[in-house]
């Protein structure tokens, strides 16, 4: 495999990670929304329950601090590799 089609693959990699970060991103999203703007009257009655909240707001970020280093360690990749030829 050549260098350019190394890079593309790379670029397909973190494409993919971003769309699996996405529901992560939603998640802390709609937490944030329920504990702090809802006051106890959010549009869904899952966001008035601080159990349910509390765990969104973990497993969402759990979900983008992973999708976050995979991008990261991909972009480190990239890098390397440009660097290597002289791009």
């Amino acid at each position: 495999m050549n260098t350019e089609d190394r890079i593309k693959e790379i670029d397909k990699k973190i494409r993919m990670q971003s769309l699996m970060d996405a529901p992560g991103s939603a998640m802390v999203g709609l937490g944030l929304y329920a504990k702090f703007a809802a006051d106890g009257d959010a549009f869904h009655p899952l966001l008035n329950d601080a159990t349910v909240v509390n765990a969104m707001l973990s497993v969402g970020a759990a979900i983008m601090i992973w999708g976050g280093y995979r991008i990261f360690a991909l972009h480190r990749e990239k890098r390397r590799i440009v660097n290597e030829v002289g791009f």
